[in-house]
């Protein structure tokens, strides 16, 4: 049955919604790359909460969801910027999301790790660096204890206060010595978060690299793989290339990342996405097909997802967490479409309509008609009602 979607200028098209999913079930463990979905939280809709107010989650929803990316043999990224880290979640929150998601991976058997930073800290006031080791261990030590691995952030703070790369190196090193296991270092671009402007000491990327080079390689045994959020392949390829042996890079990259996983004759990237949270079932049986050797397999498979992942993360990049929270509703993985601190009004309606359409024509919806209903139960209350 047609749905008439607005086309962004003022006027509808028509558009004829898919009848079957693709057929996407649970299969073999995944073998050749590492692969994380960063994930999302589900917002309790029935809180009564303003949206400067401490988030109010679903732990259900949220913890089922995240069976849900274990069950295709995804790792889960736990407590990251998809999870609406320093834009709806607090701390605590965090916190509380890291312990509770951990347990429930010892449960079923999934990998997790789990984002460390220092938004503990009050915004809006300098912090010195010894505030912000001392931030950046508190979270370490929930994580550790958790039994989780460690993805230790970009820092807001850190990136206000450092006064140079000496200060990364020093504050980074510091916690590198007393990390317990290998963590993920995550260099996150300003696209991403614009607070992260000029991280590890330079707006020039080539001196920043350096920077970051520096430190991994003070510390190999401490660093299991960097995660690259700079949405530059070519940048990614030549870091991965200079990376110490056995040090992994795991793409960040939600405009490149068939290519970058695929890999070339030089090596080739690991995972850890936010677009790899409505799109896990898919991403892991391309990852399958690649376990098998078949390259243009893949490529098949995850090449034509690329333009919905570019529509998701167009700029305003930070607010893509609306876009991945409204197909996790129109999937089906919760009952509602409401976001901590009301993010989900970040987007436009042509916006959502369009991420419909390209999710729907990829055949990502367990169940396309109630997609389609709940995109007419959107559009109605926008006033459409062709």
């Amino acid at each position: 049955m047609t749905i008439h979607l607005p086309d962004g200028e003022g006027g509808l098209r028509a558009y004829e919604p898919r009848t079957e999913p693709l057929a996407l079930t649970p299969g073999a463990p995944l073998a050749s790359r590492t692969v994380f979905s960063a994930a999302h939280v589900v917002a309790d809709p029935y809180a009564d909460v303003t949206p400067d107010a401490p988030a109010a989650v679903d732990w259900d929803a949220t913890l089922a969801f995240r069976r849900h990316l274990w069950s295709h043999g995804l790792g889960v990224a736990e407590a990251m910027d998809t999870a609406q880290r320093g834009m709806g979640l607090d701390w605590a929150g965090a916190a509380e999301l890291i312990r509770r998601s951990a347990a429930e991976a010892r449960a079923v058997g999934g990998r997790i790790a789990c984002g460390v930073g220092t938004d503990q800290l009050a915004a809006g006031r300098p912090h010195g660096l010894q505030e912000i080791r001392a931030a950046y261990e508190e979270q370490l030590a929930v994580v550790e204890e958790s039994g989780a691995q460690a993805i230790l952030m970009a820092s807001r703070a850190l990136a206000a206060a450092a006064e140079g790369p000496e200060d990364y190196l020093e504050v980074y090193g510091h916690l590198l010595r007393q990390a317990a296991e290998p963590v993920v270092l995550h260099w996150l671009g300003p696209m991403f978060d614009p607070a992260l402007e000029g991280y590890w000491g330079s707006t020039d990327l080539d001196a920043a690299t350096a920077t970051f080079l520096e430190v991994i390689a003070a510390h190999p045994d401490k660093v299991d793989g960097v995660k690259i959020s700079l949405l530059d392949a070519r940048r990614e390829i030549d870091l991965r290339r200079r990376l110490p042996e056995g040090v992994r890079c795991y793409t960040g990259d939600d405009f490149h990342y068939p290519e970058l996983i695929a890999g070339d004759d030089q090596g080739f990237s690991h995972a850890l996405l936010g677009i790899f949270d409505p799109l896990g079932p898919l991403a892991a049986e391309a990852v399958r097909v690649l376990d098998t050797g078949d390259t243009a397999g893949f490529r098949a498979l995850l090449d034509p997802t690329v333009e919905l992942s570019r529509h998701l993360f167009q700029a305003p990049t930070r607010f893509y967490k609306t876009g991945v929270v409204f197909l996790a509703w129109l999937a089906g993985h919760q009952s509602h479409f409401t976001m901590v601190g009301g993010l989900q009004s970040a987007r436009s309606l042509p916006h959502f309509a369009r991420a419909y359409e390209l999710a729907d024509g990829l055949g990502l919806f367990p169940d396309p008609k109630l997609a389609e209903e709940r995109m007419r139960t959107l559009l109605s209350l926008y006033g459409v009602t062709r």
